[in-house]
């Protein structure tokens, strides 16, 4: 439980899955006449920080994190070479702390097509932490909700059954994980950007002016509280 409930509402209605679209890292560096990849850099760290973060929080049991989407392909191959370098180094330096604190770290997306020494780093973080009962860490690697769809319903007709919500769900990258309850999207944009169409159907969503290497504890603190002033009611009265 957070240590300081007065930032919180009563009763308190926690999310089970939160995710994060996150967004700002170069023109956080721009806006501090940084290079850019300054700013991913300075993401990474956010990252690292946030998971840990959510580990004080009991009730939180998931956590999906947009890294790379299916259409960052598209940027300057030295920034996509950084980003990449940024994801290897956070996985390898953090490996122990990850399982001092219990986190099941899952790449979700088609990780193929990445460099082998960054394929290599994401399958011995998986191993490593997957007997662990604590947070369980989505990280989204090349990653897309319509791909996320299709590779499913790809699997659902592959195996002879007829589709439904239910056997869909069940082949998404991120089962087991639940629907996700609680969308934060940094530095003020305010779309989805094809991530995880499908389990955010009935997501509270949260939006920040601040750029994700500014995101910390308390901003984390300020979405939750907004989320426990909310009444979901997933269509019903």
């Amino acid at each position: 439980m957070f240590q300081n409930k007065r930032l919180f509402n009563k009763p308190l209605k926690f999310p089970t899955h939160i995710a994060f679209i996150m967004d700002g890292n170069r023109r956080w560096a721009t806006s501090k006449g940084l290079n850019k990849m300054i700013g991913h850099k300075q993401g990474g760290i956010a990252l690292r920080n946030l998971i840990l973060d959510l580990c004080e929080i009991k009730e939180i049991k998931y956590a999906s994190f947009f890294a790379f989407s299916t259409e960052n392909w598209k940027r300057e191959q030295k920034e996509i070479e950084y980003i990449f370098d940024v994801a290897k180094n956070l996985l390898k330096e953090n490996e122990d702390k990850f399982l001092d604190k219990n986190i099941k770290f899952v790449a979700v997306g088609d990780i193929s097509k990445f460099p082998k020494e960054l394929q290599d780093a994401i399958i011995v973080a998986q191993n490593k932490t997957k007997d662990c009962t604590g947070l369980v860490v989505n990280l989204a690697l090349n990653y897309g909700g319509l791909d996320d769809i299709v590779q499913a319903g790809n699997k659902v007709f592959e195996s002879g059954q007829k589709l439904t919500v239910e056997n869909l769900k069940a082949n998404l990258y991120t089962a087991p994980s639940p629907d996700i309850d609680l969308l934060i999207r940094t530095s003020n944009e305010l779309r989805l950007s094809n991530f995880m169409l499908f389990q955010l159907a009935y997501s509270e969503l949260y939006f920040t002016k601040t750029y994700w290497p500014d995101f910390d504890k308390k901003a984390l603190y300020r979405a939750i509280n907004s989320y426990t002033k909310r009444d979901r009611r997933f269509g019903g009265k």
